[in-house]
């Protein structure tokens, strides 16, 4: 894959146009994805208010408010990675309160998160309604490749040394989970834009 040097800015401001021409009568619904070291989560806070400048109606959903109860998620262990993989992500949640009702036709109105993993018990978050031609940012790791109905989707790539270098020690027990979504998900072929950041000072824009 070929890769475009941008700016940090730059990168939001590009990655901001492509989401604001999107149909103004239609919501849409945004993946950020990217391991923690590549940090979506800060992309997609950064993505926010340049989205609102642009006449959008923003609302950001980190995938960690989806994760699955610890009876589920930890029920072999709390280092499993396949487990990891496979079951943290509560997809059927997140597909039932925040993408399902932005489709056509539907009502707008999305729950921001469903579960607490370090309290370990419901948020009770209040429902938010967007606008229509609103957008949803979903934020975090292992979202692609689940079947959920993303409008747009925008990938994070670390290589594997990269990532494991940048991986806390407690942490790098993931490092299998991420082997294999790049084995099974191909996630920079897969999104819509892929993001080399190496050195998130210095990301890069993929194209084939």
């Amino acid at each position: 894959m070929r890769a475009r040097p941008v700016s940090p800015s730059l990168l939001v401001e590009e990655l901001a146009d492509l989401i604001a021409a999107r149909p103004r009568d239609a919501w849409v619904r945004v993946a950020v994805d990217g391991a923690p070291p590549a940090e979506p989560g800060r992309l997609a806070g950064d993505l926010v208010e340049p989205l609102r400048l642009r006449g959008r109606d923003v609302l950001r959903v980190p995938a960690a408010g989806f994760l699955r109860p610890a009876s589920l998620r930890l029920e072999f262990g709390r280092t499993d990675p396949d487990v990891f993989h496979d079951e943290w992500l509560d997809v059927n949640g997140l597909r039932r309160e925040v993408l399902g009702p932005l489709e056509p036709g539907r009502t707008g109105r999305v729950l921001p998160s469903l579960w607490d993993s370090v309290r370990d018990r419901a948020t009770r978050a209040d429902y938010v309604t967007l606008k229509p031609g609103g957008v949803v940012l979903v934020d975090g790791a292992l979202l692609l490749g689940r079947g959920l109905p993303f409008d747009l989707t925008v990938h994070l790539s670390l290589s594997a040394a990269a990532l494991a270098r940048r991986t806390p020690p407690g942490e790098r027990w993931t490092l299998p989970a991420y082997e294999r979504y790049e084995r099974e998900a191909d996630p920079a072929r897969a999104a819509d834009v892929a993001v080399r950041v190496e050195d998130p000072r210095h990301p890069a824009m993929l194209t084939v």
